[in-house]
């Protein structure tokens, strides 16, 4: 099970809203709800600062990784630990 994430830092410093998006079988569509979640939240041209995650149920270490003021996106390399940019 994965599921998608979202952060919201509603003021500047204080703690952010997390929101559980949905529990998923396959990661692709966990991926794809905090994508669309994404969209969403960048067409409505909030101020807010809002990253989404994928991960593990209950995981401490996500698999993806954007956030509302960037393209890119990330992933995990659990062997190395480094943050991977995802290019099309």
């Amino acid at each position: 099970m994965f599921e998608a994430v979202q952060f919201v830092e509603l003021e500047r410093g204080a703690e952010p809203v997390e929101t559980v998006l949905g529990e998923f079988e396959q990661e692709l569509e966990a991926i794809e709800a905090a994508r669309t979640a994404r969209e969403i939240l960048v067409a409505s041209e909030s101020d807010d600062y809002a990253w989404w995650l994928v991960r593990k149920k209950g995981a401490r270490l996500a698999s993806f990784i954007a956030d509302s003021k960037s393209d890119k996106e990330f992933v995990l390399d659990l062997r190395s630990g480094e943050l991977i940019e995802v290019t099309s």
